[in-house]
């Protein structure tokens, strides 16, 4: 093999000079991990059973029940985790004290531990929380717990206010409790509906006429208006009623509200009504219980979506004001963005585009990883922020509410020729201060940023990696985060100082390290996990180099084999000047000068955003295992991380704009010339396969690159992407309407006239994310260009995700057999 600039996963990834200590004890059975997973004692330990495809589509809890969900307890002293029950698909909670061994939580007291989301008071003294929708509040120095609600409804959004009472959410209505005498009272509702109104006006001559000539009914209005007007004086007169509600408009639906930390105001967003699906977005269920056929709803398609707005509302507690923000105070709020777009299209169609500008549709910023939402507040309540985005997706703009004004003002404008990001959009506001902390990939990488709201941005991290997580300190003296900074594929625990900006590495164990910063901010709860090693917990403390491990969850059974540990590989791309990095598996006995030459498959991972090629345990462990049996087989195994995967920076997340399955095909083809000038590989006899995404580029390279690949299989496909669904597709594609140029340059249906080498299309019935529709209608197209070396494989009872083991080891043995019958 010639220069790689290689990462040997099994050995650096247990290269951080003894920063690991075993741990002492956990809740399974203990096993000590191989310093090196490849050594003579771990390969005699796989001499008597050998790696099946049955084996590694078995339910998982043979490999591992790694941890889940897992946070510090409030006093530092340990840690709670959910694990999968054996043989189950319910979790366990699990209580793991620092210094000695795990113990099961009993259910009748996991409502005095569901504290992780909660927050906690001006001083700290109390954290109130929900568990199973009542609330609950803790008094951190008596160590007691109070129970304030116990009822069926749902209360959420819990907000200590600066008066110290204890706000939340019912609905769409607010309350404050008092947490010592546990009175509770509404201080806001909203109403979906118009003001009522003592009387409705006549609506026609009829109506007119009956009012003016009927006594009764003129003495009827006359006192329904008298009974109005007496209840609207004892509304506004009497304290001890519930306020007057809000009314938003008839038919209106509240999008998100929320409430200020002084309890004086309310941001509401609100909109038209938005349906989900049409009557035709059903998907039939053949296998059921009472053995008819259910006809399923699922979500409408990105060619059915029609723009979206919302209104902010100001919502003024004492007053009743209500007083709605407009967005012609944001910069480009009127751009007409797509106006090259749709020139090209107009032309396409023998038309003249005319570019004019007028406002854009735009609404609160949806990030797939939020649980705070778009609407931030200071901690005295005096200023809000709002992270806004365009329909169109070309802007995000973080925007201040100047409350006097009646105002947006502009705190930064992020435009993207392409696509915002759908992630790395964390912000909010410094704590106790005015200054605004965000995520932002303005110079190319999700980095961390500072800005005074009348002050300038100043950039605290920078360079080309991307910042994930990130926590601000309670002080506001640090923000921590995981990044990738030392290899695109390692992902350390950092924290950055939001005055100096100096960056400080606090973990250095290889692999993926995700993160909890303890209560006392001393300690890091880690979630480390490396090639070989499930996720596991570990605990370091900040300032020492020692991470102390307190979970082994991995089982005997998968230890005892010899997995192949990948190499990553910055393989050379010929378009752009960003490597595509690779994990590379050999053969145990591979040779590199072998007369006969190794047959090859290239695996194409999923969500097209995803990061597979990394150092840590990948969400593809059934992959992973099959890998290690494809190089058992004989074959040299290739997963690559094309262009659009996660983790690069914004450059090579957008390069698929308007051409999905362009420059990711073009990545594959490098990948595959790569493998023939590297390794000793045919590239005559190489193969691919892919689920979802990697399904969808599994057709696009079959049918625009034939010859490529001799065989390749196309789980849960795409193969129409006017059949997917908005909030993704419209990102990379426009809309079907305006953009149908790229998704005729993006859809696999348009190439299949190209198939020349052997398919197997593997398609789940009951998949409410990638339509069974979207195998049936390529087929179709298939049988039509009279194509013959293609087969489909359908499983009745699956989901995007398969559930059976049966499904799983179905689906391997036939991808398997594609691979033999034609790379051997």
């Amino acid at each position: 093999m010639k220069t790689k600039l290689a990462i040997a996963i099994a050995a650096a990834l247990m290269s951080a000079s003894c920063a690991i200590t075993e741990p002492t004890n956990t809740n399974t059975a203990a096993v000590t991990p191989p310093t090196v997973l490849t050594t003579a004692a771990n390969a005699q330990a796989t001499a008597d059973q050998a790696l099946t495809i049955k084996q590694i589509m078995a339910d998982q809890d043979w490999v591992a029940r790694s941890p889940e969900n897992a946070y510090w307890m409030l006093d530092g002293s340990g840690v709670l985790y959910q694990q999968k029950r054996e043989g189950s698909i319910l979790r366990d909670w699990y209580h793991q004290p620092l210094d000695k061994g795990a113990h099961e939580v009993p259910v009748e007291k996991l409502h005095n531990y569901a504290y992780n989301n909660g927050v906690y008071n001006a001083d700290s003294s109390l954290l109130a929380y929900t568990f199973e929708g009542n609330i609950f509040v803790r008094d951190l120095a008596k160590g007691e717990t109070k129970q304030l609600t116990r009822d069926e409804a749902r209360q959420s959004q819990l907000l200590f206010l600066t008066n110290g009472q204890l706000a939340y959410r019912q609905n769409n209505d607010f309350f404050v409790v008092d947490p010592a005498s546990g009175l509770t009272q509404q201080i806001a509702a909203l109403e979906t509906k118009d003001a009522p109104k003592a009387n409705t006006e006549a609506k026609d001559f009829v109506a007119r006429e009956q009012q003016e000539l009927i006594k009764f009914v003129q003495v009827e209005r006359k006192n329904k208006a008298d009974r109005f007007a007496q209840q609207q004086q004892l509304q506004q007169s009497n304290s001890s009623l519930a306020p007057q509600p809000f009314y938003l408009g008839q038919g209106k639906q509240v999008v998100a509200a929320s409430l200020s930390p002084a309890g004086d105001k309310l941001i509401v967003a609100i909109s038209d009504p938005q349906k989900w699906r049409a009557e035709g977005d059903i998907m039939p269920n053949y296998v059921t219980e009472d053995g008819r056929v259910a006809a399923e709803s699922v979500r409408a398609r990105v060619a059915d979506a029609k723009p979206v707005e919302h209104q902010v509302m100001v919502l003024d507690l004492a007053s009743g004001e209500q007083t709605q923000l407009t967005y012609n105070t944001l910069p480009g709020w009127n751009d007409d963005v797509l106006a090259e777009v749709r020139k090209e299209n107009y032309a396409a169609q023998g038309k003249t585009y005319t570019s004019e500008e007028k406002p854009r549709p735009i609404t609160l910023m949806q990030d797939w990883g939020w649980q705070s939402g778009a609407i931030r507040w200071s901690d005295d309540g005096s200023a809000a922020a709002l992270m806004l985005e365009a329909w169109d997706n070309k802007d995000r703009w973080i925007a201040s509410v100047d409350f006097d004004g009646k105002r947006f003002v502009n705190q930064e404008r992020l435009h993207d020729e392409a696509w915002i990001n759908y992630t790395h959009n964390e912000f909010g506001f410094l704590p106790n201060s005015k200054t605004l902390w965000f995520q932002s990939e303005a110079d190319g990488y999700a980095h961390l940023y500072v800005k005074p709201l009348n002050g300038k941005i100043k950039q605290l991290t920078q360079g080309n990696f991307v910042t994930e997580d990130p926590t601000v300190s309670a002080n506001g003296e640090y923000i921590y985060f995981s990044g990738n900074k030392t290899h695109p594929g390692n992902y350390e625990v950092y924290r950055v100082h939001t005055q100096s900006a100096q960056l400080e590495q606090l973990t250095k164990l290889g692999g993926i390290n995700n993160y909890e910063l303890s209560p006392q901010e001393d300690k890091l709860l880690v979630k480390h996990s490396e090639a070989l090693q499930p996720e596991e917990l570990y605990v370091q403390t900040i300032g020492e180099d020692i991470a102390k491990r307190l979970t082994q969850t991995v089982t005997d059974q998968f230890m005892a084999f010899d997995w192949v540990a990948p190499e990553i590989v910055p393989v050379p791309s010929s378009h752009v000047d960003h490597p595509i990095y690779t994990r590379v598996y050999y053969p145990k006995d591979y040779e590199p000068n072998r007369a006969e030459k190794y047959p090859a498959v290239v695996f194409i991972h999923g969500a097209g955003y995803l990061q597979n090629a990394h150092a840590g345990w990948s969400g593809y462990q059934r992959e992973f295992m099959f890998h290690t049996f494809l190089t058992q087989q004989g074959y040299v195994v290739l997963d690559l991380d094309y262009r659009g995967s996660k983790g690069y920076g914004r450059d090579w997340r957008t390069a698929i704009y308007r051409q999905m399955g362009t420059p990711e095909v073009e990545d594959l083809v490098d990948v595959v010339k790569w493998a023939g000038e590297n390794t000793n590989v045919d590239t005559n006899r190489m193969g691919t396969y892919g689920g979802s995404y990697g399904g969808f580029l599994t057709f696009m390279a079959l049918f625009k690159e034939p010859g490529l690949f001799k065989a390749g299989s196309a789980l849960r496909p795409v193969s129409d992407w006017a059949h997917y669904n908005t909030g993704y597709t419209s990102n990379i594609l426009n809309l079907p309407d305006d953009d149908p140029i790229a998704y005729r340059r993006s859809s696999p249906i348009y190439f299949t006239e190209g198939l020349e080498d052997a398919l197997l299309i593997n398609s789940p019935m009951v998949d409410d994310n990638v339509f069974f529709q979207d195998s049936v209608r390529l087929v179709q197209r298939l049988i039509e260009h009279e194509k013959e070396d293609f087969e489909t494989a359908i499983f009745p009872v699956e989901p995007h995700g398969f559930r059976q083991p049966s499904s799983w080891l179905d689906e391997y043995r036939r991808i398997f057999k594609l691979f033999e019958e034609n790379l051997k």
